[in-house]
Formats: structure tokens, sequence, C-alpha cells
């Protein structure tokens, strides 16, 4: 089995990479769901603030790559030929995949600060916000992660700043690329 994962800040369009993937029948696995499972065992609404509070305490318990822990059993019992991690957090998560599943290759998705509020604005999750400065404090959060890193560390980088088509296009050009 091959095992590729995406990496981005808040509404860099990881999600609709997903989506893209998923659409081609690519298995995807959602870090986030972990994180929204232990929110709802919690018995809390899954507003970004708890989402955020969960993964912090998440990983001061088990370390930076707790969610990741959480799932490799879950990749590890598919079958698919080719399996897509959606939601890479930071470098101790990639650390762990790249260990766990020889061949893992990383996507980094990249869109402005302006473009990605834009996005979260329209998208209307539960997990959203409207302002810039709410914007600019997940994305100090996430950074906090080593999601900078793992960005920086990337196998593959790809812009998201032009209509959901061109985006659509280089996701299938990539996802259909031998190293994937």
């Amino acid at each position: 089995m091959k095992v590729i994962g995406v990496v981005g800040l808040p509404a860099s369009g990881k999600g609709e990479f997903s989506k893209i993937a998923d659409g081609m029948g690519i298995l995807v696995i959602v870090m986030g769901d972990m994180i929204r499972k232990a929110v709802k065992e919690r018995g809390l609404d899954p507003t970004d603030a708890n989402l955020g509070a969960i993964a912090n305490k998440l990983r001061q318990e088990r370390g930076m790559d707790a969610i990741a822990h959480l799932c490799v059993p879950e990749i590890q019992r598919q079958t698919a030929p080719l399996v897509l991690v959606d939601g890479i957090r930071g470098d101790a998560e990639v650390t762990l995949f790249r260990r766990v599943f020889p061949g893992f290759t990383l996507i980094s998705i990249d869109s402005s600060f302006e473009t990605r509020l834009a996005r979260i604005k329209a998208r209307g999750r539960s997990d959203d916000f409207e302002s810039a400065d709410e914007l600019h404090r997940r994305d100090i959060r996430e950074m906090g992660w080593g999601l900078q890193k793992a960005m920086q560390g990337a196998d593959i980088h790809i812009s998201n700043e032009k209509t959901l088509e061109d985006f659509s296009n280089e996701v299938h050009r990539i996802l259909k690329m031998d190293r994937v």
C-alpha cells in the first residue's frame, strides 16, 4: 500500500484536495476526524476552540505525533493500493508516517492569507470563524505544532490561488504521477 499525505495552512485546500482524490477512488483518512471524535467523546461542541484545545491536549499528553499515532492503525487496516492522509499538521507526524509507511509522499498546498480568509467566510463549517485575527491565531497555533516545517519538507508543492477547476486539474495531474 502506498500512503500519501497532504499538508497546508487552514483553508488552503486540503479538504478540496481530498474530495478530488476521493472522487478518483482514492481512500482518504482525515486526521481531523480523530480530533472531532475525541471532542465528541468528551461531550464538547465541535468549535474551533474545542478542537484546538483537544488537539493541544493530545499532543501535550502523547507527543507532537499523537494524532498521527491515532491514524496509523486505521491506515494499516485498509486494503486499498493508495491511501491519502488529509490534515497533517506537523513535522513529527510526517516523521512517523515516513517511518511506518516506506515511500510516504507529502504534498503541500499553499494559499495566501487573503484567499484562505475568504474561503473560511464562505464555507460555514462549525469550526470556522470570520475574522482575520482569528485566522492569524489559528495559523500561529498550528505553526506551533510544526506545520511550517512539514510544509517546507514536502515532496511536492502546489499553489491554490486560481480557480477550483485549475486546482482540480493540478490535483488530478499529481495523483496520476508515478512517484505518488
